[in-house]
């Protein structure tokens, strides 16, 4: 199994078995900084002080430049995100991106930096929500940042609630998913990565769809990731504005529009009861 996602995925054996265990719901720890009291003894946080305990992204923080520097997160999308209590200052530059329970507890959340990935130790994978709890399109990705990237592709479309799994699936991923795909006129939309590991997930949210009676469809980035296609698409917009050539569609100052539909109609799939295709 390790030999095949290393060979499908281009990777070597650390990410490779990092994937793996992904797909089965179980966490590889890894040693995780922890600040130390004035008196040099260690102590220890429950998981939620531990998440209280970090600061909220700020703009120039370095939190805040990663995503928005580095990531290309629009600034509107991130003060969302930091109002709506989603994301903390992790350590040396890192983002915290909260995973909760349907009640809103957070369970653990996804540690993302330049040099660093992971998830809380001692957490529990459920799933990192950006948008209205209310929402019935379920727009489903493998990491909050390209959960938060397809947001900003899309400019935040409204009734769409942008999912992250962190790229498990434990039992309350399972559990969190069928609470939210089971609602009447629920929609699954399977924004996974374009790539194999991207495709088995989707089939596993297709099945889930089915299971739960609600509608379904798979939507690719047009590169490897929604952060990759944001990127791209964010140098492009530069490039050409570079050149004097205007953009086609001038967003409103300080609102999050769409470029273009976040679709591939050369590979997109649909199903479920009434077989809707994205659009």
């Amino acid at each position: 199994m390790f030999g095949l996602v290393e060979h499908l995925d281009h990777v070597g054996f650390r990410e490779g078995a990092e994937r793996v265990a992904d797909l089965v719901g179980f966490t590889i720890t890894e040693p995780e900084w922890q600040p130390l009291e004035p008196d040099g003894g260690g102590y220890d946080l429950s998981l939620p002080d531990r998440w209280q305990a970090r600061r909220r992204p700020w703009p120039g923080s370095s939190t805040w430049r990663y995503l928005n520097g580095e990531r290309c997160l629009p600034s509107p999308l991130l003060r969302t995100a930091i109002k709506g209590g989603l994301l903390r200052e992790g350590p040396h530059g890192s983002i915290w991106a909260a995973h909760t329970d349907k009640t809103g507890v957070v369970t653990g959340w996804e540690a993302r930096g330049p040099q660093y990935r992971g998830f809380s130790s001692g957490g529990s994978k459920a799933l990192f929500r950006l948008g209205s709890v209310t929402a019935l399109r379920l727009a489903v990705t493998e990491a909050a940042i390209d959960a938060m990237s397809l947001a900003a592709i899309e400019g935040m479309r409204e009734g769409t609630l942008y999912l992250s799994t962190g790229g498990g699936w434990s039992p309350a991923t399972q559990a969190a998913m069928w609470d939210l795909a089971s609602r009447q006129d629920a929609r699954l939309v399977a924004a996974t990565d374009a790539n194999a590991q991207g495709d088995l997930f989707a089939e596993r949210l297709r099945a889930l769809a089915e299971d739960a009676g609600c509608d379904w469809s798979r939507l690719r980035p047009h590169e490897e990731d929604w952060n990759e296609t944001l990127k791209i698409r964010e140098k492009e917009m530069r490039e050409r504005k570079e050149r004097g050539v205007p953009h086609s569609r001038r967003p409103r100052q300080g609102r999050l529009r769409p470029a273009e539909p976040a679709l591939d109609p050369a590979g997109r799939d649909a199903g479920g009861r009434q077989g809707v295709m994205e659009n």
